[in-house]
């Protein structure tokens, strides 16, 4: 999994205080204390390592029993932090921040997965570059941690060939171009209807994309693509309009993978709390 830089982290805290926490400053006295991270719901863990990594940086020791993708309970410690009270201050927000968005991303994944595993265990949930601009990282590796597939991180990661594209180029054209332009990336193209599916199976392409469809007519694709003897030589991704509801009813057909863009564009945060404890 790519790595965000310990720059971009440091980041997060500069823009929660770019000329320091004026409060702390005013009024605690330069003393070292301990601090607990708590869960306040049953959840996933996911943001350890770069909680871990900024409080190092910041001089203060970490203490912990988990790793990010453990299954926590209500009341369990997430982490305790010694160090100064000031610099656990500083950090609180974007520690509870970042542990809270990507347990959040990584607590639905795991719950979603589950629901298509016990469906059909060869089908995968994949999350989407429908993220938030500069936490991209870090919403991509929460949704790993969860046991979602991460799907692209960013255009340069491989073709996908959606209507837009289609608008100025007509599908087949796009497909003979991208593979020509490459060997070393996967191919991927979007079909709203069964004969479009077909046209991006016999251009070659190595993944289709099933934009919008119900699954009646996810169903009647596949089943298409099998006469044809396309099938076994293509991966069939489905997406567009997909909820908890109805992940089951597409989870059950012939599918490799179900692309979800809430997981990452509407989340909703785990519950954590940082408790200060007592002056050292």
């Amino acid at each position: 999994m790519p790595e965000i830089s310990l720059d971009k982290l440091i980041s997060f805290v500069e823009e929660d205080a770019p000329f320091g926490d004026i409060t702390s400053e005013a009024i605690i006295d330069p003393v070292d204390t301990g601090a607990i991270i708590v869960a306040r719901e049953d959840l996933v863990l996911a943001g350890l390592l770069e909680c871990t990594r900024l409080c190092v940086h910041y001089g203060l020791t970490v203490t912990t029993n988990y790793n990010d993708g453990a299954k926590l309970s209500s009341s369990d410690r997430v982490m305790g932090l010694n160090g100064s009270a000031y610099t656990i201050l500083l950090l609180e927000r974007t520690l509870l921040n970042i542990l809270g968005r990507m347990s959040g991303i990584a607590s639905r994944a795991r719950h979603l997965q589950d629901i298509v595993s016990a469906v059909n265990p060869h089908v995968r949930i994949c999350a989407t570059r429908k993220t938030a601009p500069g936490l991209r990282l870090l919403d991509k590796k929460a949704a790993h941690i969860g046991g979602a597939d991460p799907h692209r991180y960013c255009l340069s990661d491989a073709v996908l060939i959606k209507d837009n594209h289609r608008a100025l180029v007509s599908l087949d054209e796009a497909i003979r171009r991208a593979k020509c332009f490459g060997s070393y990336h996967l191919i991927e193209a979007e079909a709203d209807t069964k004969d479009e599916a077909m046209m991006i199976a016999k251009a070659g392409a190595d993944i289709i994309l099933l934009d919008n469809m119900t699954p009646f007519m996810v169903a009647d694709t596949i089943s298409l693509l099998k006469k044809a003897g396309f099938r076994q030589k293509v991966k069939i991704e489905v997406s567009g309009g997909i909820n908890e509801e109805s992940l089951a009813s597409y989870a059950c057909l012939d599918i490799d993978l179900i692309s979800l863009g809430f997981l990452t564009h509407s989340v909703q945060n785990a519950d954590l709390s940082l408790e200060i404890l007592a002056k050292s």
